[in-house]
């Protein structure tokens, strides 16, 4: 999911490119089973392989049981863990295997074979994504495309063909396009949503993949919209080799952007924290005060809203006489009171493994009270 810079009613993520390198050696573990599956049919001799899965080899051989992290067999269109303590089940739907903990997750398996919406709905009507396109955003990420050319010279040094995760993959975000340019690095691109470019259905709470798995980790407008992103830090570092190379980026002064699923918010210092156990490679705002106030200014008026068709509104007229605000932030972004007002911030680091004390937290703050 990833709202950083995206409007209220456009509200989720979390890309890559046309070309793929030849499968990472380096990248997984052992390949999933394909067991064949009577029919009653004519086919070779009455038997027939199950739906294919669209992630491609290399991707499969990662995944694992979200719930022990035992290997996965697939057998009559569905993919079971090995592990004779766990032997969950876990179903692939037009292709995506859906690797989700029922017992930990604000989803379940079934929400998905039933196709139920869950953090977003693509199939909004036609006039609506018409008049998104059209209306000017009230966001600017200054950060995202600098920051992805970065993390791709970064990843690339980690390997020649690095494989990097995207937790909340579902659509391309804001500024991906300079990472999913590079055909050298190969994007496995995971949400809990069904979307263009979902490979891995999964909860970033239980990641379905080998310890050490990925060069390079993406989460972009995510960790406001998980319930413990501690627990999902771990998993992060889980999967992630060592010296390995993470990028996200969260909101701060934002308001509730995705309803029910909407839960944190954090400081430059916050996000800091939360990434303690990496060695900082850079950080700073990706939106300030400016998109911050336009924010704050459109859900003031919608506060006074109490009809759908009012809020469309609201949002249409603060978009055409707001957007301007966002362009102030390209004055702002340095200055030290942004750090105590921006509207989201960025994060990128290494894996290392050592944890930054508290008292050395808080020596790094970069506001200006």
């Amino acid at each position: 999911m990833n709202t950083v810079n995206l409007e209220p009613s456009k509200a989720h993520a979390d890309g890559h490119g046309s070309g793929r390198p030849a499968p990472n050696p380096r990248a997984g573990a052992l390949p999933l089973i394909h067991a064949p599956v009577a029919t009653d049919g004519a086919n070779s001799g009455g038997i027939i392989s199950p739906p294919a899965i669209t992630a491609d080899e290399s991707i499969q051989k990662m995944l694992r049981c979200p719930c022990c992290r035992g290997r996965l067999v697939r057998h009559e269109g569905k993919l079971h863990c090995d592990d004779p303590n766990c032997q969950m089940q876990f179903p692939v739907v037009d292709g995506i295997p859906v690797l989700i903990n029922d017992h930990n997750s604000l989803f379940t398996r079934a929400d998905f074979v039933s196709k139920r919406n869950t953090t977003f709905d693509l199939a909004r009507g036609s006039m609506i994504r018409q008049l998104d396109r059209w209306l000017p955003t009230l966001s600017r990420n200054f950060a995202a495309g600098r920051n992805y050319r970065a993390f791709a010279r970064s990843v690339l040094k980690q390997s020649p063909q690095p494989v990097v995760l995207v937790i909340g993959g579902g659509i391309l975000g804001r500024g991906m396009e300079a990472l999913a340019a590079h055909p050298q690095i190969r994007l496995v691109e995971t949400d809990v949503s069904f979307g263009p470019r979902t490979q891995v259905i999964c909860d970033a709470h239980d990641l379905p993949f080998a310890d050490s798995s990925f060069d390079g980790v993406v989460t972009q407008g995510v960790l406001q919209y998980v319930v413990a992103p501690s627990r999902c830090l771990r998993e992060l570092e889980r999967v992630l080799k060592p010296h390995g190379i993470v990028y996200a980026e969260s909101a701060f002064m934002q308001q509730v952007v995705h309803g029910r699923y909407d839960f944190f918010r954090f400081t430059h210092l916050g996000l800091r924290r939360l990434f303690r156990r990496f060695e900082e490679v850079d950080s700073g705002p990706v939106g300030g005060p400016g998109m911050a106030l336009a924010w704050s200014c459109q859900f003031f008026l919608l506060s006074f809203a109490t009809t759908r068709w009012v809020r469309r509104g609201i949002y249409a007229f603060t978009r055409l006489t707001l957007f301007w605000l966002k362009y102030v932030d390209a004055l702002l972004l340095k200055k030290p009171g942004t750090y105590d007002a921006a509207s989201g911030f960025f994060f990128m680091g290494q894996k290392r493994g050592t944890i930054l004390p508290d008292h050395e937290l808080v020596a790094r703050y970069r506001g200006a009270q």
